[in-house]
């Protein structure tokens, strides 16, 4: 299929660069609209997806679509942010929000034409794969601090060859068990799966909200004002929060009005923002200085909802493992001759996806320090993909054509990201060193 296809800007109807609709096979690989991280449409070597037919999602739908899809390892960690980093930094969290929201729009304006620039295309690449990769090791990360959470002190003492516990036992089954969702042809067969990491997300809510009601823990503590010399480190875990944006053209193609993309972003973004601000508060005053990384490792386990809430923690990312995997596992299979077979690419697929899976699997066993690699990921990647990316192109693919106040906008979210984030790799990386040299 080489049909040339015209795309025209959302708002202001200026023509974009005609792109070449993709191959009957790249749409075998590319049918998951729930995915939750990266999707190849927007990295392999040929042109973005178009998609000629109109979309089926209305604007409700739109809207959980995009809602569920933010929600993940942010309800988990940004009340261990704020209270590290003082109430006053939860405006940070809402700036960061507006920002992400702000880019989204900006990626709506281009995302049919060039959805990250075509200049920028292997840095941009990388980054969205680095941060695929980072992103499962933290869960990888969570899955087994929540398993031993839920055993707390069962069967601690079954081990094998005294290297690994039984805790990390049973993440290794967990992994390879969701390795299997990489050999599955097409993945659009399974994404009603990926609906079970949207429950949990409600499920590990609803444990943390037992836990203030029926707990008997008073949501009492004090929480500082400020804690400036923490801001760099918690930055990056407020950003990776809310750094989703390259599934964001799924979400776009599947809309019955594109046009009303930005209003989407916007309201989703707002719904997701005042989530995380208020689990964070909730968090921070049930528990205090004790909060641990992962809010779900402070509910009382005499609660039935504890475990429960675990066990979300640990399932919903067994459900992302296939999806965020066969993108990366399929940038070799793209550059493969036309005359190979689904068979072998299928096979080749499969390999490359279970290797890196049970790469991700030894990086999070060895390197099992969730903060710390959550944050580095967030200032280094997320900052760079959520924030710097998405203005830094359109900037440059629009430059003759947006207004002077836009362009100092655009320049200062750079700048401002730039700093943030160097400061909060420089943070989160110190600190990492150091929890590796402790052990």
């Amino acid at each position: 299929m080489s049909s040339e296809i015209q795309v025209v800007g959302e708002n202001n109807g200026d023509q974009l660069p005609p792109i070449s609709a993709p191959s009957e096979v790249d749409n075998e690989e590319n049918e998951h609209h729930l995915a939750p991280t990266a999707t190849p449409t927007l990295l392999t070597d040929g042109a973005p997806e178009v998609v000629e037919r109109a979309g089926k999602s209305n604007f409700f739908m739109s809207v959980i679509n995009m809602s569920a899809i933010l929600m993940g390892l942010g309800q988990l960690s940004t009340p261990y942010a704020l209270e590290k980093g003082g109430w006053a930094s939860s405006f940070l969290l809402v700036a960061f929000g507006v920002m992400c929201a702000y880019t989204s729009h900006l990626l709506g304006r281009y995302i049919g034409g060039s959805a990250f620039g075509p200049r920028g295309k292997i840095i941009t690449t990388v980054f969205i794969y680095l941060e695929v990769f980072m992103a499962l090791v933290s869960f990888t990360i969570a899955i087994n601090d929540n398993i031993g959470t839920l055993l707390h002190g069962k069967h601690e003492n079954i081990s094998w060859k005294h290297h690994l516990s039984f805790s990390q036992i049973l993440t290794i089954l967990a992994v390879v068990i969701s390795s299997t969702t990489l050999w599955i042809p097409d993945l659009s067969r399974f994404s009603p799966v990926s609906l079970v990491g949207i429950i949990c997300s409600f499920v590990i809510f609803i444990g943390v909200v037992s836990a203030a009601i029926f707990g008997d823990i008073k949501a009492d503590k004090p929480i500082p004002v400020l804690r400036l010399q923490n801001i760099p480190a918690i930055s990056g875990l407020y950003i990776f929060s809310l750094s989703t944006h390259v599934v964001f053209p799924d979400i776009y193609r599947s809309m019955k009005d594109p046009s009303r993309f930005s209003k989407v972003s916007a309201l989703s973004f707002t719904i997701v923002t005042a989530f995380y601000t208020a689990i964070a508060f909730l968090g921070a005053r049930l528990y205090g200085s004790t909060l641990h990384s992962q809010i779900t490792l402070n509910l009382p386990r005499h609660l039935i909802t504890t475990p429960i809430a675990l066990g979300a923690t640990v399932l919903a990312p067994i459900t992302k493992y296939g999806f965020a995997l066969v993108p990366l596992a399929s940038l070799y299979v793209h550059r493969l001759p036309s005359t190979a077979s689904p068979r072998k690419r299928l096979i080749i697929r499969g390999s490359i996806g279970t290797v890196l899976l049970m790469l991700i699997c030894v990086l999070a066993l060895t390197v099992p320090y969730f903060e710390q690699v959550l944050g580095l990921t967030g200032s280094f990647v997320s900052m760079a993909v959520a924030i710097i990316f998405p203005c830094a192109f359109y900037t440059k693919l629009f430059w003759a054509q947006i207004s002077r106040r836009q362009l100092i906008l655009n320049a200062f979210i750079i700048v401002i990201a730039f700093v943030i984030g160097g400061f909060g790799t420089v943070s989160s990386s110190q600190s990492l060193v150091s929890q590796i040299r402790k052990k």
